[in-house]
């Protein structure tokens, strides 16, 4: 009985202590609430597109324009359309655009597309693919080939009907006659550089960015509260240190083990899985560092904040659990509902794999990127004004 007795009595001091710490208590309470809506919706229950945004460079009229209205009209649940359509003025403009992430995807119809029907003759449309995105991009291209082969075979009854009428000579001389009739459109689908996109290639820019973040904001959160647990924090704070200097000496020594471990993931994803650089590495390098800086702020504010390595853990677990989901890391985030696609915009790692992916999947440049770099930019400057300040008043308690 004794040993019973001591066994609560230990088991009601620890729940006290817990429940006295609000910092924990709200983590404690908020994780399974996160956990439970996050894993809820981002598996949505309804796969059908919905208004995905593609680029159409229509050089063509009467047919051009009927497929293009066959496209923009295409609804796979109800009221709701599967594509919403951008004008572009050529191939090139429709791929640089996937290369900017505006679309995810895009139709090219050539200029004697509608001549090359009237001639019986087989005329072509290109699709193009978004290979930085190929979950999206794999049923984007589906549905957009079954739009475009429908249109084909409606043709082809036309086409059909006219010969059954004498309309067209049966002993028509163009020997790929049967051909043109039977399929009258043909569909290529092309990408912007040669072959496939692999789902490693979708998820490994991903991965090196939450590397990246996992490493900064858990060794800085970690390392400081550990000093004030374990009491070495006062003896650096005695010694003739500046407190800016204390405060970005740690920032950089999370931050030198930040970019080791990036590198060390980037080249296991290039040299042993076949991931290709498309990009400028010197881009992706100062992608990093931008990734870096973004998140010595938010480090810094965590460990200001926890009196504790493990509430300072917490923390840390329910900022990074909803990055994690809503970042577009491991899902695309086109398939989430509308309203967590709004508070994915607020999540500056999402700019991070972004960025990241359009220069090593899609081989950007820095005028691809710009809004990436500059919400990085002012993210990281705004936690790190806050959490300074913060931090230099919890030090001097």
């Amino acid at each position: 009985m004794k040993i019973l007795n001591d066994l609560c009595q230990i088991a009601k001091k620890d729940l006290l202590e817990f429940s006295r710490d609000r910092i924990r208590l709200a983590t404690f309470i908020i994780m399974p609430i996160f956990m439970m809506l996050l894993t809820g919706y981002i598996f949505p229950n309804q796969n059908s597109l919905k208004n995905i945004p593609i680029g159409i460079a229509n050089q063509n009229s009467e047919y051009g324009n009927q497929l293009v209205e066959a496209i923009s009209n295409l609804e796979l649940t109800a009221n709701t359309k599967a594509f919403l359509v951008k004008n572009y003025s050529d191939i090139d403009a429709i791929k640089e655009a996937v290369k900017k992430q505006e679309i995810n995807g895009g139709v090219y119809i050539p200029n004697n597309f509608s001549e090359l029907i009237k001639t019986n003759q087989q005329a072509e449309v290109t699709i193009i693919e978004d290979q930085a995105n190929p979950q999206i991009s794999a049923v984007t291209s589906q549905v957009l080939s079954q739009v475009v082969n429908g249109f084909s075979q409606a043709i082809a009854t036309q086409k059909a009907k006219a010969i059954l009428v004498n309309k067209i000579p049966a002993g028509n001389q163009n020997p790929n006659l049967a051909a043109s009739i039977i399929q009258p459109i043909l569909t290529k689908i092309e990408g912007l550089f040669p072959g496939d996109t692999t789902y490693f290639e979708f998820v490994a820019p991903g991965i090196i960015a939450m590397i990246v973040m996992t490493a900064v904001l858990t060794g800085l959160a970690a390392s400081i509260s550990r000093e004030k647990e374990q009491g070495t924090l006062d003896g650096i704070l005695v010694s003739p240190i500046s407190r800016l200097a204390i405060i970005l000496g740690k920032a950089l020594s999370q931050s030198i083990r930040g970019l080791i471990q990036g590198a060390i993931v980037m080249l296991l994803a290039v040299f042993l899985f076949g991931v290709h650089i498309n990009g400028s590495i010197i881009l992706v390098v100062l992608l990093l560092l931008l990734g870096v800086f973004s998140f010595v702020g938010l480090g810094i504010l965590v460990s200001a904040i926890a009196s504790e390595q493990e509430t300072a853990t917490q923390l840390l677990f329910m900022f990074q659990f909803p990055m994690l989901f809503l970042s577009g890391a491991f899902f695309p985030i086109q398939q989430m509902p509308k309203f967590m696609q709004i508070i994915s915009r607020l999540i500056p790692l999402r700019y991070e794999i972004d960025a990241l992916r359009k220069v090593i999947v899609l081989g950007a440049g820095v005028s691809a990127v710009r809004t990436e770099l500059l919400v990085l930019i002012i993210f990281g400057a705004a936690t790190l004004a806050i959490a300074v300040p913060l931090f230099k008043k919890m030090i001097t308690r």
